[in-house]
């Protein structure tokens, strides 16, 4: 295959493509997480399944939110909703590199026709206390993936080491396709008639109610009483876990954590039943809400590195909740042998894990 522009792939054969590709070698084919994200790491079968030595390869799109980046449907290049479709492979292979250029000419992308370049891109998330080295990957000047090898995640050194790969979807399609515009982008054809449907006609009208929605419309007092009331529950959830572990009945667990009538409270759980990814939905509406704030110009420069922390100080309770409760069904793992893991640069860039 060429990556002649005379009959490129729509938007949803790349994504079947990709998937299939990935499928092939190896990967679960997971569906998008139902809750709002800004990054496709954000969903658990990233930002979980990392955590722990128990391998694990997966493939998902993920829809990713980022309130502040809408542009009400007016910039062709810039969008509030972006698709994104997540690779991970734990441990990575050793040609991951090979694979992910593989990849590309499945989706018709001829490397001996394009100019491929890794640019150096150290990556990190504050809010979810993780980081990685790697690069961006150039294709003619455009940057398409975001090519990672996670060091850390919830504040947790990881063994093993992960390999994560991001493409921009939209990028990818609008390339291919060769459109100035993301909304040009076709989204799907007839195979019958011809006709097509536009990236525009799915989803123009998400990004401009979302953006008066984000911009305009949210209430900044409703919605920090959101955000406190998730993270009071999540709070309590976790440390109705903490107490659950150390065998105390003097746990501070949500106020319907009782439960139903004849049923066990929190604190009289087994482990293994503990709700802990109900917190880390919990971490993500946060998160989220944050984002909403911070696009209504409601969180001051001082008030963000706070509110920054209070969503960390989630994650990174729930990464180690989690990586408790699944240390049970794990069994023991050697430690790294020194000298194996990169140290964190000095000077780590920050950059979005999204192309």
């Amino acid at each position: 295959m060429t990556s002649s522009h005379s009959n490129p792939l729509t938007f949803q054969e790349l994504i079947l493509r990709l998937q299939t590709f990935w499928a092939e070698h190896g990967c679960v084919l997971q569906q998008p997480y139902d809750v709002e994200v800004g990054a496709g790491t954000m969903a658990p079968e990233t930002f979980l399944r990392v955590l722990g030595p128990r391998p694990y390869k997966v493939a998902y799109v993920q829809p990713s939110r980022r309130p502040a980046d809408g542009r009400y449907g007016e910039n062709p290049n810039r969008l509030f909703k972006h698709m994104q479709l997540q690779v991970i492979l734990k441990p990575p292979p050793e040609n991951v590199q090979e694979l992910y250029l593989e990849s590309l000419g499945a989706i018709g992308i001829d490397l001996r026709q394009h100019d491929i370049k890794f640019e150096e891109d150290n990556w990190e998330a504050p809010t979810l206390s993780a980081w990685g080295v790697g690069w961006q990957v150039m294709l003619d000047g455009l940057e398409i993936t975001q090519f990672t090898y996670f060091q850390q995640c919830g504040g947790l050194d990881l063994f093993p080491i992960c390999a994560e790969l991001t493409y921009g979807l939209e990028r990818i399609a609008a390339f291919l396709q060769d459109v100035d515009s993301i909304y040009d982008i076709v989204w799907a054809r007839d195979p019958e008639s011809g006709s097509v449907v536009k990236y525009g006609d799915v989803r123009l009208a998400d990004e401009l109610q979302f953006s008066v929605y984000n911009f305009e419309a949210a209430d900044v007092e409703k919605t920090w009483k959101h955000f406190e009331m998730y993270e009071a529950e999540c709070r309590g959830l976790l440390e109705a876990y903490a107490g659950l572990r150390k065998g105390s009945e003097n746990a501070h667990p949500p106020a319907e954590s009782a439960g139903r009538v004849g049923q066990p409270s929190l604190s009289q759980l087994e482990p293994e039943r503990f709700p802990v990814l109900a917190a880390y939905d919990l971490c993500l509406k946060c998160s989220h809400l944050f984002n909403i704030l911070d696009a209504r110009g409601a969180i001051s420069v001082t008030e963000r590195v706070g509110v920054i922390a209070r969503v960390r100080a989630l994650a990174v309770g729930i990464a180690r909740a989690w990586v408790n409760q699944q240390s049970e069904a794990d069994p023991p793992v050697e430690p790294e042998p020194v000298g194996k893991r990169k140290s964190k640069p000095e000077k780590d860039k920050l950059a979005p894990v999204a192309t």
